[in-house]
């Protein structure tokens, strides 16, 4: 539906007129969702917002937690790589959404950050709720800009609109990587449209002729394995260029033949590459350990290979020459452990213009183009000795279930029991290393994401609520307690909204579980742990639950958990699973007990 005509409106003020062509622009350039906090200098933007939504040319999502927003809108574009705009008042409203901002920087996921502001001339004065916004965000951001407030004068339409222009494509990544950008937009009173006795605005609010947009979120993402990204190079071993080596224009490369050649495959910022990286190791013969993002089953992975990297006899007789690690590897020590060891040839493929090297330890780093042609000359009988290896894995622990209630035992029952097609948002801390170890593989071919950017336990429901919201699969996450609790305001979702479909599954260990894991968990250190590592809460989660108007079971057994899992979301659920807190440490010491004893007497 096209925009109003300035000659078919009494008055226009200038926030309204500024208002309605940022959204009609962000709309043109293919934006569909929109996250707004209710505020009042930010009204003019919210009127706009809720008439695009009625137009249906976008959905809108109203909460009231801005920090929790800022998640919901890095959901809502993690998975569909079109950036989702977060819309916020002036003053503390827009430091709440740091947090999201800073994990889409570091993830790689595009997010739009649209605040409202006083004038500038209003900065530093002690006027209310007003604080210097440009460059809140520092060096987290893509592109930012300052929008002054708008005066009744011809030719600023033409400005607004390219600027939104800006914003996308940076935040889409299209020449560059994709992330979040900061438009701060000036709005000086009346907020509201009416403006009675007012001026007509000076020019018409329609766009370029036929409303096409410049980007359109359907275009390759230069990031993504959905369009292979641009820079190619010739990978040749000792090269110094940050992609390897200055190869020809639009030729593929190869990497160089070692035999014994491990693929070791962590976070990237589209499950798709971890996926194509897989498959890639797969044509080369190489075996691969792979942390638990893209899709499952992954028959091609070796099963619970973290653990063989922390079995050290195994490890010994079977060491890679060569590591390849594709991505950025952030969950198990051992990885971290193989990477340092001497005499281990470290090379990595990025998926960004830097690349994970937290040892220092890389010495050649090659563009995503190497994935397109396998590697030669691998030792298949290494290679074999790996995949038996695991396979000899899987079946101890098949044979021997997971102790349960234990993180291990909820993750392995999530995996195994999530629908086809399903996608799995997994939480930091604990929930993801559980997963991890203990997940080989699914019942059906799911997705399984993250939060790695920065790992933080802080807008995780938001963040799956997000993917819930943009997305018509099965949605599901596993997260501890304090991970829900931390975003708690995640499950504020008002009547008027759209409700995410979503099943939650908890694991309450009532605290900081993942330090029983750690040195402060030792049992030499427990007089100092309960109150400062251990931080019980005590929290009633099904009272929590019933207060957002969000479902709640209690799950007392691996059965019991299996069927709320395997039914496909309908609204929101939490699934609760009780678990000693105690019992972590046990828990995972058997489990490598049962690694290595399942590894005694392989060649």
């Amino acid at each position: 539906m096209p925009l109003p005509r300035s000659d078919t409106i009494r008055a226009m003020n200038p926030s309204t007129a500024l208002a309605t062509v940022l959204v009609d622009e962000l709309v043109r350039q293919g934006v569909r969702h929109a996250v707004l906090c209710p505020g009042s200098r930010s009204a003019p933007l919210a009127y706009a917002l809720q008439h695009a939504a009625r137009q249906g040319r976008l959905e809108l999502h109203v909460r009231v937690d801005e920090r929790s927003a800022g998640f919901l809108a890095l959901g809502l574009g993690k998975l569909s790589r079109c950036p989702a705009a977060v819309v916020t008042t002036s003053g503390t409203a827009v430091a709440n959404l740091h947090p999201a901002v800073l994990e889409a920087s570091h993830g790689l996921v595009p997010l739009i950050a649209l605040t409202a502001d006083r004038p500038a001339e209003l900065r530093g004065t002690g006027a209310n709720q007003t604080t210097v916004q440009p460059g809140i965000f520092g060096a987290a951001l893509r592109w930012s800009g300052d929008l002054a407030a708008p005066e009744r004068r011809p030719g600023q339409n033409a400005v607004w609109r390219s600027t939104v222009g800006r914003v996308v494509a940076a935040a889409r990544g299209d020449a560059g990587e994709a992330g979040p950008v900061h438009l701060n937009v000036g709005l000086r009173e009346p907020l509201v449209p009416d403006c009675p006795g007012g001026e007509p605005w000076p020019e018409d609010l329609d766009g370029r002729a036929g409303g096409r947009p410049w980007v359109v979120c359907d275009a390759p993402d230069p990031l993504s394995a959905r369009g292979w990204p641009g820079p190619s190079a010739s990978d040749a071993p000792g090269a110094h260029s940050p992609y390897g080596g200055a190869g020809a224009a639009g030729e593929a490369a190869t990497l160089a033949a070692v035999p014994r050649t491990l693929v070791l495959v962590g976070d990237l910022p589209d499950p798709v590459l971890a996926d194509r990286a897989v498959e890639w190791a797969r044509a080369s013969g190489a075996p691969v350990v792979a942390e638990p993002f893209g899709s499952h089953p992954r028959d091609a992975v070796i099963p619970h290979g973290p653990a063989l990297l922390g079995a050290e006899g195994w490890l010994a007789d079977h060491l890679p020459e060569r590591v390849v690690v594709v991505g950025r590897p952030t969950l198990a020590r051992p990885v971290s452990a193989l990477l340092r060891r001497p005499g281990i040839r470290v090379e990595a493929v990025t998926a960004t213009s830097g690349w994970s090297d937290p040892s220092h330890v890389v010495s050649t780093v090659h563009a995503l183009t190497v994935l397109q042609n396998p590697v030669p000359g691998i030792d298949r009988e290494w290679a074999a000795a790996w995949t038996d290896a695991g396979m000899v894995v899987a079946k101890a622990v098949a044979a021997e279930p997971l102790p349960w209630p234990s993180g291990l035992a909820v993750a392995s029952t999530v995996l195994e029991s999530l629908p086809a097609a399903a996608t799995l948002f997994v939480g930091s801390s604990n929930a993801v290393r559980d997963l991890d170890l203990a997940g080989a593989r699914g019942g059906g071919l799911v997705t399984v994401v993250g939060n790695r950017g920065l790992a933080g336990i802080d807008g995780c429901v938001s963040t799956a609520a997000g993917i819930a919201l943009a997305d018509d699969r099965p949605a599901y996450a596993l997260v501890g307690d304090l991970t829900l609790l931390h975003d708690a305001g995640g499950l504020l979702a008002g009547p008027l909204e759209r409700e995410p479909d979503l099943t939650l599954v908890v694991v309450n260990d009532d605290g900081g579980g993942i330090f029983t894991l750690l040195e402060p968990g030792d049992p030499a250190r427990s007089d100092d742990f309960e109150r400062v590592f251990g931080t019980p809460t005590g929290t009633d989660l099904a009272s929590l639950c019933a207060a957002h108007g969000v479902r709640h079971v209690r799950a007392a057994t691996p059965e019991e958990l299996a069927a709320e899992v395997s039914a496909e979301p309908r609204g929101r659920t939490v699934v609760e699973v009780r678990v000693e807190r105690g019992s972590h440490r046990a828990a995972h010491a058997r489990f490598r007990a049962l690694v290595a004893a399942a590894l005694e007497g392989l060649a």
